[in-house]
């Protein structure tokens, strides 16, 4: 640690007028950990804002694309009609949260630290707290009720947070990784085809912003182990857990920021291909409407297991003569049913649109949108 020697050139620097005074009653893990809060600050002050601006590019997308239809997959496999809007909408969500959590996150972590050799100030004498508070309002923090020495979970906190947060940014690049797959086809991570591209294979264009944020999120969650082993540290002073923190959560900074702006970028940059999305919703003839068959004719025409059991049914013929699934299934019903219009994949969406305007509602709100309606 450097403080030995910084208090040592200080006081030579100083003089005897006030050499004697220079780290009067503090120990050396008071300036190591009041610096650490200071870092974290000046980095959560590049992290928020940038937060902030991936949450307005993803609320663009919701917005504009509320009705761009595309396949909904559950399992891997296609499952209803949803829109584009709805996942964007979706990987703005906890985004939102992670930004409120910051914000309490913050009021915890943002403290200074100041308690001498075991946390009793007595070098100081009663005026311990007083001298404490002063120092806190000179660097614009917080004091806690006591030292917090070997009490580390607000550190704890803030590397859950810098974890849960890359993970909701790697859930967005996973999902941009599948949809970019070469069979798929539904977005670009950018128009620009350079980048991404191959050594040997011309064609090629990876998704390598992407796979950076899924390894970076992967990377966070096991280094968090590390910051939880930390919380276990002996007496008023420990011995190792602190320099464990020093070799985690550094780390964890960096890999969230760099996650953070690359993220930024696909949210501002993503080539969304909204005719391969329709082309993927009709290449299965209807069978992503078997849902929406089965609950149109129960119980009017037939109980729902009957109905279920005959839209199965249906689904195997569809594979085997490539036919539609609302013709093959009109053929086996009586049912006075608007086939034409089930046969419609924007007819089944639901809730959707409100679900978008949930979020973006939220968000302006929190005042990270201008409203949209006077």
């Amino acid at each position: 640690v450097p403080v030995s020697e910084l208090v040592k050139q200080l006081r030579a620097h100083l003089g005897p007028g006030s050499a004697d005074y220079v780290h009067w009653g503090a120990t050396t893990q008071d300036i190591m950990d009041t610096a650490l809060v200071l870092q974290m600050r000046a980095a959560l002050a590049v992290i928020e804002p940038t937060l902030e601006k991936v949450i307005r590019a993803l609320a663009r997308l919701a917005d504009t694309h509320r009705d761009t239809l595309m396949v909904g997959r559950t399992h891997g496999q296609q499952a209803v009609p949803i829109s584009f809007g709805l996942k964007a909408a979706s990987w703005m969500t906890p985004l939102l949260r992670h930004l409120e959590r910051l914000a309490e996150i913050k009021r915890r972590l943002l403290v200074v630290q100041f308690g001498g050799a075991a946390g009793t100030l007595a070098a100081i004498g009663r005026s311990g707290p007083a001298v404490q508070e002063a120092l806190a309002a000179d660097l614009d923090l917080a004091v806690t009720s006591v030292p917090w020495h070997t009490q580390r979970d607000s550190l704890a906190e803030v590397a859950g947070w810098l974890s849960m947060m890359n993970g909701s940014l790697a859930k967005l690049a996973q999902d941009v990784i599948l949809m970019a797959q070469s069979e798929v086809g539904e977005l670009r991570e950018t128009a620009d085809h350079t980048r991404g591209g191959s050594s040997t294979m011309p064609q090629k264009s990876n998704p390598v912003i992407s796979e950076l944020i899924v390894a970076a999120a992967r990377t966070n969650a096991t280094l968090l182990a590390n910051m939880h082993q930390a919380l276990i540290q002996e007496h008023e002073r420990a011995t190792h857990g602190w320099q464990l923190e020093w070799l985690t959560l550094p780390l964890m900074f960096n890999l969230t920021t760099t996650s953070l702006k690359k993220a930024l970028f696909l949210s501002q940059n993503m080539v969304v291909d909204e005719r391969r999305m329709h082309d993927n919703v009709t290449a299965g003839n209807g069978l992503i409407l078997a849902e929406s068959i089965t609950y149109a004719l129960s119980p009017t025409y037939m109980s729902r297991a009957t109905a279920k059991e005959l839209v199965s049914e249906a689904c195997q013929q569809v594979v085997v003569e490539k036919r539609h699934l609302v013709d093959i299934v009109r053929e086996k019903t009586d049912a006075s049913l608007d086939w034409e219009s089930l046969k419609d994949p924007a007819a089944y969406t639901g809730s959707t649109s409100a679900f978008i305007d949930r979020v973006l509602n939220q968000a302006e709100r929190m005042s990270l949108l201008a409203r949209r309606h006077p």
